[in-house]
């Protein structure tokens, strides 16, 4: 089944919070994953860059950190929401306002844009985490509870779906969204990125 574009966040199988997010994609699949000490993108593999020019949403952000929080999305949306949390807006609504600012992708398939947030506090009363969407029909923004991670995808259920994520490291998280456990019924991987906080946030990617 091909289900698009996919995030992840929430609490891990070992409660550590984490974001992870995976490229799926018949239409520009020669892209890959560069990752940093706070961000991690999505761009065109070398000999591809001109791909850039054929659709504007194939290169972005798909992982940034804002002091103790993780973002993660397919679009450009990711700086966006992080700038609103750098100048302080509170998660569900830095969430809420980027994705109904920047509105769902004018491409052939109106795909949605998706995103999420985690802090990386595990203490419950200082703890969230929200996943949103938004598009041509609606926008939604989803507490993910306490202990718990759920997915999204562009083209599949469109609303947060619970899931066991048992990934225990970024370098585990990052290859598991890619094709391992629920995800590997969803086709066409590309590459994937992901971000866990174990007394720190690390990232890494995958690029097979």
């Amino acid at each position: 089944m091909y289900t698009g574009r996919i995030l992840s966040s929430g609490m891990n199988s070992e409660g550590k919070p984490f974001v992870a997010y995976r490229v799926s994609s018949r239409s520009f699949p020669n892209r890959r994953c560069l990752g940093f000490d706070d961000s991690a993108s999505i761009v065109p593999k070398e000999g591809f860059e001109n791909d850039i020019y054929k659709s504007p949403y194939i290169a972005y952000n798909s992982v940034c950190i804002v002091d103790d929080k993780a973002v993660v999305s397919n679009g450009s949306q990711t700086d966006v929401i992080a700038d609103k949390l750098a100048v302080g807006m509170n998660i569900r609504d830095a969430l809420a306002y980027s994705l109904l600012t920047m509105d769902y992708e004018k491409d052939d398939y109106n795909t949605p844009r998706i995103a999420a947030v985690v802090t990386a506090n595990a203490e419950e009363d200082k703890y969230e985490c929200y996943i949103g969407i938004v598009n041509d029909k609606k926008i939604l923004v989803e507490e993910v509870p306490f202990g718990e991670a759920s997915f999204i995808s562009t083209y599949g259920s469109q609303v947060p779906d619970k899931v066991d994520f048992e990934a225990k490291t970024s370098a585990e998280a990052a290859k598991y969204i890619f094709d391992e456990g629920v995800f590997a019924n969803y086709e066409k991987p590309v590459t994937s990125c992901a971000a866990v906080f174990d007394g720190e946030w690390t990232i890494d990617v995958y690029n097979p």
